[in-house]
């Protein structure tokens, strides 16, 4: 039996039959392989590949849920070298994922020669997911890693996996639950790997997604308690499209009724607050249907949204972590 876990999350684990076939089984202590905190810092970033490439190699077949982000993106370079054509690639489709996302995994895949396939998943029938509370991404990590299970399941793979890494594990990432409850495979976390390392690691490897911005689901934009309808997450497509095409390359608009709260990486915010600048912003964000338009003067932060979670916990006495 072989897991990946680390000290505060325990992910998930393959119990092989001496069929060689794979099956998802609970965690079993006694034969559990841990990486502690100290023997994850004390390794180099290619002592973790090299670490990541040998577990990976172990696995019969894989599923590799590929967003599009640095982090999928490397996880499936990853499995594509370890494994061959035992891994395939799966990337969701939905409501919340951009047709710039679609375009970007397009060029990926393309570019790697790598074995995928687009899905669709559902998550916006179910009511928990559209209510947006704190705990959106359960329902969505639940939906995706449910069809991902089917689909292993009905085409013989050992394992699915997704692209957690060991930062992550310090954010509010409902998602992470629902990965452990699906007993779904962290091979960057176990590996240790950061997310500093994971560029790293992928501009050596020539991969295109090294630099790519960090991205999340368009669903992110919307406030916690904001009903999450695929009439909003095409409005804020269509606002991030628009600020794509003014040269903007870090940025988020987040949806507020029928303001658009823009924020844009600090780097790039002298730029947006010229007045011309400001002014085509608020002209191509109306145009593409806001009534109003604002530009945070706090510039791009990941996970601006869960700073009200951070303020009404702090306001009882407890301490939330943002992302």
């Amino acid at each position: 039996m072989f897991c990946w876990t680390s000290n505060d999350l325990a992910i998930g684990c393959i119990s092989r039959r001496k069929t060689d076939s794979a099956i998802y089984s609970r965690l079993q202590m006694k034969a559990l392989i841990q990486i502690r905190n100290g023997e994850q810092a004390a390794l180099s970033s290619e002592e973790k590949e090299t670490f990541l490439l040998s577990r990976l190699a172990e696995i019969p077949s894989m599923i590799v849920a590929l967003s599009g982000g640095a982090d999928s993106a490397y996880l499936a370079w990853a499995a594509n070298r370890a494994l061959g054509n035992r891994a395939l690639s799966v990337t969701a489709l939905s409501p919340s994922f951009s047709a710039h996302d679609r375009q970007m995994i397009d060029q990926f895949v393309k570019k790697l020669a790598q074995r995928h396939e687009f899905i669709e998943t559902h998550e916006m029938e179910n009511p928990a997911y559209r209510a947006n509370q704190p705990d959106r991404c359960y329902f969505c990590k639940d939906e995706l890693f449910s069809v991902l299970d089917e689909l292993a399941r009905s085409r013989g793979f050992a394992a699915v996996a997704y692209g957690v890494n060991a930062d992550d594990t310090l954010d509010f990432r409902p998602g992470h639950r629902a990965a452990s409850e699906h007993k779904v495979l962290a091979p960057l976390l176990g590996a240790g790997l950061t997310k500093l390392e994971i560029r790293a690691l992928s501009k050596r490897a020539s991969l295109p997604t090294w630099d790519r911005p960090a991205s999340a689901c368009l669903a992110s934009r919307v406030p916690y308690g904001m009903e999450v309808t695929p009439e909003r997450l095409a409005l804020v497509e269509r606002g991030e499209a628009a600020l794509r095409e003014l040269g903007f390359r870090q940025f988020r608009v987040r949806i507020h009724d029928n303001l658009a709260r823009v924020e844009i990486a600090p780097d790039e915010l002298p730029r947006a607050l010229t007045p011309e600048m400001a002014a085509t912003i608020a002209d191509r964000l109306k145009s593409a249907g806001f009534a109003y338009v604002t530009l945070d003067l706090q510039g791009y932060r990941q996970g601006s949204l869960n700073e009200a979670l951070t303020r009404s916990a702090r306001a009882f006495g407890k301490t939330a972590s943002g992302t």
